[in-house]
């Protein structure tokens, strides 16, 4: 069992909190048997499990190789106040697009329980892919991570340049639609076509000027209410569903 912080495993897990780190090692931490399970049973590879010595584990555990520590490393090397006893080093990867159809597009989003309910509700949308802009929040940031509630390995997640990215898709024979206050249309007068990329934005600023001309159209959802708008997130619930007819 490892009891103490300065032990190089454990090192090598808290470098795992920071960005750089986890792109460095191509790896993140994940915990609670939830996400592990969802991880295991969604084909990512597991590099080891990290348990508490008197929390039960599940037989499926004994395929990695499973390192014992008490509750002072667990409270370390995770970010939650309460963990549950049970965490797993996870390699990065890219999942592949199986098909191009409804694709979400972030462009900045930097709250990691936004970008973490989007990425969860996209999943449950069917959407094919979320595709994340310069300026997003890191994809294995733990809060993200946790907000997905397993769908991070569920959906393609990939990173590109928005701007570039946009005109491929126009291309491919998207229609490409921005969310915006000023100068849209409701989404209920939009005529769902049969491939979609919808473009969400930053929480203050919205999406970028510069990618909203680069849409055929831009889209609001109505506020009937005193409310000057509507958390993002909220507002890609709305709109996905809106489009997945």
């Amino acid at each position: 069992m490892i009891t103490s912080l300065q032990n190089e495993k454990v090192k090598q897990w808290t470098k795992l909190q920071k960005r750089k780190d986890r792109n460095k090692f191509g790896k993140f931490l994940i915990e609670g048997f939830h996400l592990i399970e969802e991880a295991y049973q969604s084909g990512w590879r597991i590099n080891e499990i990290i348990i508490e010595d008197d929390v039960h584990k599940p037989s499926w555990f004994s395929q990695y190789p499973i390192i014992n520590v008490n509750k002072k490393v667990m409270q370390h090397i995770t970010m939650t106040e309460t963990p549950q006893g049970v965490a797993a080093i996870v390699e990065m990867k890219e999942l592949q697009i199986d098909r191009e159809a409804k694709m979400l597009l972030i462009d900045a989003i930097q709250d990691p329980g936004n970008l973490g309910t989007i990425i969860r509700t996209a999943d449950a949308a069917g959407f094919d892919a979320v595709i994340t802009g310069s300026g997003t929040v890191d994809l294995y940031n733990d809060k993200v991570i946790r907000a997905t509630q397993g769908s991070l390995f569920h959906i393609p997640v990939l990173s590109a340049n928005l701007v570039e990215k946009i005109p491929e898709l126009q291309a491919d024979g998207f229609t490409v639609l921005a969310s915006a206050l000023e100068n849209a249309c409701s989404f209920k007068a939009v005529r769902v076509p049969d491939k979609i990329a919808l473009i969400l934005g930053n929480e203050g600023a919205g999406v970028r000027e510069e990618i909203i001309r680069q849409a055929d159209n831009s889209v609001k959802i109505p506020i009937y209410g005193k409310a000057e708008s509507l958390n993002v997130s909220i507002a890609a619930g709305i709109l996905m569903y809106a489009f997945v007819n």
